[in-house]
């Protein structure tokens, strides 16, 4: 029988419940070095194999990850979904006058678009008056076919990047990577330029960059998109609008911690040619 305590006014509490919470916070607001079971343990006051049993069971919920090879956790898909299912109109609000600003500077579309269950749909988006575009509002998209989707590929642990990349990737035009040793030396390239490409994957006619908002751990909460036709978002221009969704993400960012510059955020990616 799982033990009760008594919480504040009375209320009954589960320690388990008390314990995997407290779990799932420390490794939210770890850094990878202290993301690892003997780290976590400590912060948390428990001992190993408590730990390493309450995290087994976040994991197979989906509430955290682990990469195998060094041992240590990051937050799952699930714990990302209830996030953006407990509120992402904050960070939609945060992100619209960038999108605004984006636009104006670019002459292109400027877009957010947030994980979910099924990969990522686009939940805000400014187009250029003099522009006649579709609207992408509510539309999901495949992750390997999208500027969009490898920029928040390149920022995830390589243990969900996996949950992704499984045999033959569908094709949707001839440009689409669909072998995933190629996808992975292309994330790899997005994740050290720090925005992601698309020439042509998805739709022939549209081109684009991505960079990921991130959190205060690295980890991808949004993705803003600069996109357009292939006339106008050339692959000479990737260079200049991918530096510029770079800025933009992390504006997005800085807004959604309440900080009026980037003070407590991350550094910036490098960004190469």
């Amino acid at each position: 029988m799982a033990e009760r305590t008594e919480g504040p006014h009375g209320t009954a509490r589960i320690q388990s419940v008390d314990r995997a919470l407290d779990l799932l916070l420390a490794v939210a607001a770890a850094v990878p070095a202290e993301a690892s079971v003997p780290a976590l343990a400590r912060r948390c006051g428990l001992n190993r194999a408590t730990a390493w049993r309450l995290l087994k069971t976040l994991q197979a919920r989906g509430m955290v990850t682990v990469d195998e090879a060094t041992g240590r956790y990051s937050l799952g898909l699930t714990a990302v979904e209830l996030a953006n299912a407990a509120g992402p109109d904050a960070l939609i609000a945060a992100a619209h006058p960038v999108l605004e600003q984006t636009c104006a500077q670019t002459g292109e579309t400027a877009s957010l678009a947030m994980p979910g269950k099924g990969g990522l749909t686009y939940v805000d988006e400014v187009t250029p008056t003099a522009v006649l575009t579709a609207s992408w509002l509510g539309r999901s998209v495949p992750l390997h076919a999208t500027s969009t989707g490898k920029a928040l590929l390149a920022f995830l642990p390589i243990a969900e990047v996996r949950r992704w990349i499984v045999g033959d990737l569908p094709a949707f035009t001839e440009t689409t990577i669909t072998d995933p040793d190629a996808l992975t030396a292309e994330l790899a390239a997005t994740r050290a330029r720090g925005y992601g490409t698309c020439a042509g994957e998805l739709e022939l006619a549209l081109y684009g960059v991505s960079a990921p908002v991130l959190d205060r751990a690295g980890r991808p909460l949004a993705v803003l998109s600069i996109w357009g036709p292939r006339d106008s978002v050339t692959q000479e221009r990737f260079t200049e609008l991918g530096a510029i969704a770079v800025q933009a993400a992390r504006q997005i960012g800085a807004a959604r911690l309440g900080a009026a510059g980037t003070d407590g955020y991350l550094p910036a990616p490098s960004v190469v040619g």
